[in-house]
């Protein structure tokens, strides 16, 4: 058991706003170990996971398989010298050019999907010789300056301009306004085939295939951010597929590290890369790739992950958990529409939408004192995300929705007052 400064400590010499934001929530201790679907404080107490750790958390908490070869291999080799080629950024390499879709096969390796989003953004301007994007508001891409400006919402944007230009920001899913926006200056179009901060939206059939077909007639490159939604999480290894859409770039973190180990890759077509073979070290990383692959580590793992997600059929245990989820859900907000006003999404990648500004934050506490931890969507306050381990056991899917049904109705009766 920590001693009681630990809050103190991580206001005096992390961040105070967010040790506030524990005091207000009422939490007093921290976790300390995790396992499945399922994680504990130091007293003990037991959480379900429906927050996933922001999407990381696809095979669960310390997966044995992936625990052990992550063990295996640190007992051979972490990082390499970057003087001699290595084995197991090639075999990674290999691997996610045989599961994505489409023509891509050459794979960047960093630590986290705005790195693999920050390389996709480069690599589009190095193949077209462009400078502008074309993104959509509500988009998430990470918060370093590349993947920032590219980003949907200002409130992460304003403190740090100006960001990068000839950045154009249509409404997500409009065919005709990303059509309007993209022209032969444009370098690339990223979407994310779900948005995941955005409030978990799913885009209208055809919109994935009409980006494809925008960015073909003005020889722009089409980027999909996979970062949240996929290694399985949504039914598909990667939810394009869901669309038979496949991109010039595709980018992968979260999930790739199995909740073991923090990677991203940057997957690009033979195209797409070309530049690559006259400047091989236009882009390189200490700890990831670049050169001669990635860190021996994490790809290791990462091939681990891999192949968990298909012999243990992830996407079908998405569908499967994701629809009972779903029905759950969607029973709930039919019994308190005043609390819950949609449900939506694809697999085990679920959004809650809340029926209006300040439920959702009453809703998660609610959640947190029944041991329910959710997690809002950071460009849509009012968007809960249930987006849990897809290991995780139908008993405790049953015990959410228990669960969630309470907090609702404790959150109706306290809004019947205000």
């Amino acid at each position: 058991m920590p001693d009681s400064t630990w809050l103190e400590d991580l206001a005096r010499y992390i961040n105070p706003g967010i040790a506030r934001a524990y005091s207000f929530l009422g939490v007093l201790s921290p976790e300390v170990r995790a396992e499945g679907a399922f994680v504990y404080d130091a007293d003990g107490e037991r959480y379900v996971d429906m927050g996933g750790g922001y999407g990381v958390m696809v095979h669960g908490y310390l997966h044995p398989r992936i625990v052990a070869r992550a063990k295996s291999q640190l007992d051979r080799l972490a990082l390499p010298s970057r003087s001699l080629p290595v084995l197991e950024p090639i075999a990674l390499a290999k691997r996610l050019a045989e599961i994505t879709p489409g023509d891509l096969r050459y794979s960047f390796f960093c630590n986290s999907g705005a790195e693999a989003n920050e390389a996709a953004l480069k690599f589009a301007r190095a193949r077209t010789h462009r400078a502008t994007f074309v993104s959509t508001h509500g988009a998430f891409h990470g918060k370093t300056f590349g993947a920032l400006s590219v980003s949907g919402r200002d409130l992460y944007k304003d403190p740090f301009r100006p960001l990068l230009p000839d950045v154009r920001l249509v409404p997500y899913g409009d065919a005709a306004a990303l059509e309007a926006a993209v022209d032969d200056e444009v370098a690339a179009v990223i979407l994310e085939p779900i948005q995941g901060e955005g409030g978990v939206i799913v885009p209208p059939d055809g919109y994935l295939a009409a980006a494809r077909r925008i960015c073909d007639a003005h020889g722009a490159m089409l980027i999909f951010d996979e970062v949240q939604s996929g290694m399985g999480r949504t039914g598909r290894y990667f939810a394009c597929e869901h669309d038979g859409v496949a991109p010039d770039i595709l980018t992968v973190s979260k999930a790739l590290g199995g909740g073991v180990m923090p990677i991203g890759a940057c997957v690009s077509t033979p195209d797409a890369a070309q530049f690559l073979d006259e400047m091989p070290l236009i882009h390189t990383s200490t700890f990831g790739g670049g050169g001669g692959g990635g860190a021996p580590l994490a790809t290791a793992v990462a091939c681990e992950a891999i192949d968990v997600m298909i012999e243990e059929d992830f996407c079908g245990q998405a569908l499967r958990k994701g629809a009972f989820l779903a029905d759950g859900l969607r029973a709930i907000q039919r019994e308190f529409p005043e609390v819950i006003s949609d449900v939506r999404g694809r697999g085990l990648m679920l959004g809650l939408e809340t029926a209006r500004e300040g439920v959702g934050g009453m809703l998660m506490s609610e959640l947190l004192h029944r041991h329910v931890l959710a997690l809002w969507t950071l460009n849509n306050e009012r968007v809960l995300r249930m987006i849990p381990p897809v290991v995780i056991p139908m008993e405790a899917l049953e015990d959410v929705l228990r669960l969630v049904r309470e907090a609702a109705a404790e959150v109706a009766a306290v809004a019947a007052e205000l």
